[in-house]
């Protein structure tokens, strides 16, 4: 009578065992996320304007993580680069810095292309407790529907916005979180 548990008990380590030595695979995987940094400036020259013109230094059909990292300038500036989305339009980068809920973004004019698709990098640096956001306005004060999350994200972290085709003009963008300091002007030429 006595075997009978111990027999029980030596079935069951067996059986656990053999469930945990099973070679298949899991029913799962993980990948993952894709790159957000942005493509070194096409145009090598800190604070060029992005233009219609600027050449693309990456093909439009190269994965994100296919992109070389990027360069001192191209953070610090506004310069065009190829897209990291892979649209094939100019990307322009700009900075919540530390201590950006009283600096503000840098820089804090951009110039944009007319007509013509791009990409905005927006690199949340700031790693206080307050949270940030990018959110562009056409002339009336309305909000400029635009392609990616602009809802509040804390630092450091990236965001990657696709712009619209825009009409020649001035188009105010802003952190909602801290809309009196944190301001800016994308120039749409």
């Amino acid at each position: 009578m006595s075997r009978l548990p111990l027999v029980a008990l030596a079935l069951l380590a067996i059986a656990g065992f053999a469930a945990c030595s099973n070679a298949a695979a899991p029913g799962w995987t993980y990948a993952p996320a894709p790159s957000v940094t942005a493509a070194p400036s096409g145009s090598g020259s800190p604070g060029a304007s992005a233009s219609a013109s600027a050449p693309a230094s990456a093909s439009a059909s190269a994965p994100p993580s296919a992109s070389a990292p990027p360069s001192a300038s191209a953070s610090a500036s506004a310069s065009p680069s190829a897209s990291a989305s892979g649209s094939g339009g100019a990307a322009l980068t700009i900075t919540a810095p530390s201590g950006a809920a009283t600096s503000g973004f840098d820089p804090k004019e951009l110039d944009g292309p007319t007509s013509t698709p791009f990409t905005i990098v927006f690199d949340n640096e700031d790693t206080t407790t307050s949270p940030h956001n990018w959110v562009l306005k056409d002339s009336t004060g309305a909000k400029v529907a635009i392609g990616g999350d602009t809802g509040f994200f804390s630092g450091p972290a990236k965001r990657e916005y696709q712009i619209p085709a825009l009409a020649a003009g001035d188009y105010p963008f802003l952190c909602e979180v801290h809309p009196a300091a944190m301001t800016g002007t994308l120039h749409v030429k």
